[in-house]
């Protein structure tokens, strides 16, 4: 039996979750409902016009929500990442042990800037994200621990780190040491504005193949350069063996490799949706290693989806995961 369900690498990011209005966005000029990489400098003078706002703040990153929801209903999971020696960085890794999820910055750690996304969240719960990687930009080969992924029963890649190419470095190395010891890979495309600018890295990430893809509609159609979801999916079976593919309010549909299950949508008012991808791709992981067939999986993980964009934040609370994994 292996150690970990899952092993996953990402952005060591702390949220900053604002909640605003349209014209804040028109204002300070900002895409609406895509990630954008700032500096810090930029992230600072948004800062100051973000304050007259209420917020809050959670340890974030793609990959860090998936592996904390897999923690959370019950399962096993390691996440390497990259915080600096400060006080957001503490607080990152403080909310990692209290979700149960082990990781590799466990000693001493270097100097620098800890990542931060600011989230901002219209009225429509669209999240729109500027995100300063800090020394998470740094991420590279040398935080993966070989051991633990040789010893996990899937390794999960994420998208946003192809930004940085000591980051798709990093993606690329543990896809090759899973597959060397026969570990299922995993890979989630992150954002539409990752496949949009970093198509050529993410098919570099993606090699010769991967065994499970998660994904939305917008970005399965840009990536496959089709029109229409249907398109696009036959593409995706080209390159990932199984896939979860959300739909939005429609929901989504998930591949095992033989049939297409159509996963039906659970309908609540959306307040805020960061996360809820990250969200859907933990609570799948946690049902395709705890027993579930792939229209199970995919009912849970609509479900965790569906509760989570009915509150503000990335996560849900221990118990909300636990009461969902146990049905």
């Amino acid at each position: 039996m292996k150690k970990y369900d899952v092993y996953g690498l990402g952005n060591a990011l702390v949220d900053m979750e604002f909640e605003v209005e349209d014209s804040f966005l028109e204002l300070m000029r900002i895409d609406k409902g895509i990630m954008t990489l700032v500096d810090e400098e930029e992230q600072h003078r948004l800062m100051t016009h973000l304050d007259a706002f209420e917020g809050n703040k959670a340890s974030g990153g793609s990959a860090a929500n998936t592996l904390i929801a897999v923690a959370a209903m019950g399962g096993s999971s390691y996440y390497t990442c990259k915080v600096a020696d400060d006080d957001l960085g503490q607080f990152y890794l403080n909310d990692l042990k209290e979700a149960g999820v082990d990781t590799n910055m466990n000693g001493t750690h270097p100097n620098g800037i800890t990542g931060k996304c600011l989230v901002m969240v219209t009225p429509d719960a669209e999240r729109t994200m500027h995100s300063f990687l800090g020394i998470s930009s740094e991420l590279s080969i040398n935080e993966l621990h070989k051991d633990n992924i040789a010893n996990s029963e899937y390794c999960y890649m994420e998208g946003y780190l192809v930004t940085s190419p000591t980051g798709k470095e990093a993606n690329i190395e543990a896809r090759k040491i899973a597959e060397a010891n026969g570990v299922k890979t995993a890979f989630t495309f992150s954002d539409p504005g990752i496949v949009e600018f970093f198509g050529d890295q993410l098919k570099e990430t993606i090699g010769d193949g991967i065994d499970l893809l998660f994904c939305n509609e917008k970005e399965a159609m840009g990536f496959t350069q089709k029109d229409n979801i249907t398109d696009a999916i036959e593409v995706i079976k080209t390159f990932s063996k199984n896939f979860a593919v959300t739909l939005g309010s429609e929901g989504a549909v998930a591949y095992d490799g033989s049939t297409l299950y159509e996963i039906a949508p659970h309908k609540v008012k959306a307040i805020d949706t960061n996360g809820a991808g990250d969200n859907f791709a933990g609570a799948f992981l946690y049902g395709i290693t705890h027993g579930m067939n792939y229209q199970q999986a995919g009912d849970l993980a609509s479900k965790t989806a569906a509760q989570l964009i009915t509150k503000f934040g990335p996560r849900l609370t221990p118990e909300e995961y636990r009461k969902l994994a146990q049905g």
